[in-house]
């Protein structure tokens, strides 16, 4: 709550008007009994408006610089470390995790253990997901892996984040799904799913046809929406994370998964490309505050894209190259809160945390409140 002093000339209805209050809501929580009559240096109790809750994930790896972490943690729900790996025989490959996770549990912050299908080659594989969802022997041993890995290092529950599955699997993997949910819940654990974004049913493409957007709503607690990366590493320059292209994604899923399950991806990074862009060339990537720095060097104008909410700049660097910079800003994660609040949704998802993003969280913090499960 705020305190507000009486000065002369106040009303209660200027008062109430310039809180966002109803006069009688005033009257009612300080027990006016002359609500006509108010008094130079009155003290009047302002209920400040409670924010909504939403549940906020993070992605870290696990070589996250501590500091970063800990003034990041305030603002999380999840954290979601990245990743623990399947392999052919169903086991899981460690990672050097316990130091995060005592972390993010002495800040209330819940664990989660992500589970990839990511191989020895370092990139998600088709195969790989392919024999977990067809082999039971496989799976079985997938299964009892995780399990462990949760009760030994307590974690609160799974992200499953399975990418490029081949479309002929699409069934066995909302099958698995259907498994993992009925293995986890009873024992107390969550459920989380990450998925590509889709903007309708039969969309075309090995990232999108085998993540069935109703299955997963269906058996998972929350799904990760992975709107960004629509500029990439290796395509045009463009916004990471348009909001015209992110409002497609929920205006399809919202019509499959209820509302309060999706929590919308949001980038924390931006890209730098060398102009003219040729194709299969690779952008730099670039943190969102070292995006700042930069045009502050460069003495860069940034601009503002209406269509795509997203902040950019040009510049030209020491060989006289042109470069042109995408990333995120206050305005850019006002504009993707905003959908936070129209859509309903239940939250948000950083990919990544591993740069800190003190304006991002300014906002974030202003907007909502961290619901804090631990």
């Amino acid at each position: 709550m705020d305190i507000y002093v009486v000065k002369k000339g106040d009303t209660l209805y200027r008062i109430a008007r310039e809180f966002g209050l109803s006069v009688n809501q005033l009257i009612e929580i300080n027990q006016l009994s002359n609500p006509d009559r108010l008094i130079v240096g009155q003290s009047l109790i302002i209920p400040v408006r409670r924010q909504p809750d939403i549940l906020v994930n993070g992605y870290t790896y696990p070589n996250i610089n501590r500091t970063t972490l800990r003034n990041t943690l305030p603002y999380l729900t999840y954290l979601s470390i990245f990743s623990y790996q399947v392999t052919p025989r169903g086991t899981l490959r460690p990672i050097n995790d316990e130091a995060l996770i005592e972390e993010a549990l002495n800040q209330q912050v819940a664990p989660m253990l992500v589970v990839t299908n990511i191989g020895e080659s370092g990139r998600f594989e088709s195969d790989l997901a392919h024999l977990i969802f067809n082999d039971m022997a496989v799976q079985d041993q997938l299964v009892e892996s995780i399990l462990k890995v949760l009760q030994e290092k307590n974690y609160y529950g799974v992200d499953l984040d399975f990418e490029y599955v081949y479309p002929m699997d699409r069934a066995l993997y909302n099958r698995f799904l259907k498994r993992m949910a009925d293995t986890l819940h009873p024992l107390g654990y969550t459920l989380t799913t990450a998925l590509a974004p889709k903007v309708r049913y039969d969309q075309p493409g090995i990232l999108y046809e085998a993540h069935d957007y109703y299955a997963h709503g269906k058996y998972a607690d929350h799904v990760i929406l992975m709107t960004y990366e629509w500029g990439y590493r290796y395509g045009p320059p463009m916004a990471v994370a348009p909001i015209n292209q992110v409002e497609r994604v929920l205006n399809y899923a919202l019509t499959v998964i209820p509302s309060e399950k999706i929590l919308m991806g949001i980038p924390n990074y931006g890209y730098d490309w060398t102009l003219p862009y040729q194709e299969g060339t690779a952008a730099n990537s670039i943190s969102n505050t070292q995006a700042l720095e930069l045009a502050i060097q460069k003495g860069a104008e940034i601009q503002f894209d209406s269509v795509s909410q997203s902040p950019y700049f040009y510049y030209k660097d020491n060989d006289q190259n042109l470069h042109v910079v995408w990333f995120e800003d206050a305005r850019s994660i006002q504009a993707k809160l905003n959908l936070v609040d129209k859509y309903k949704l239940g939250g948000i998802s950083f990919w990544t945390i591993m740069n800190y993003f003190p304006q991002g969280y300014w906002i974030l913090d202003h907007q909502f409140t961290v619901q804090k499960l631990v």
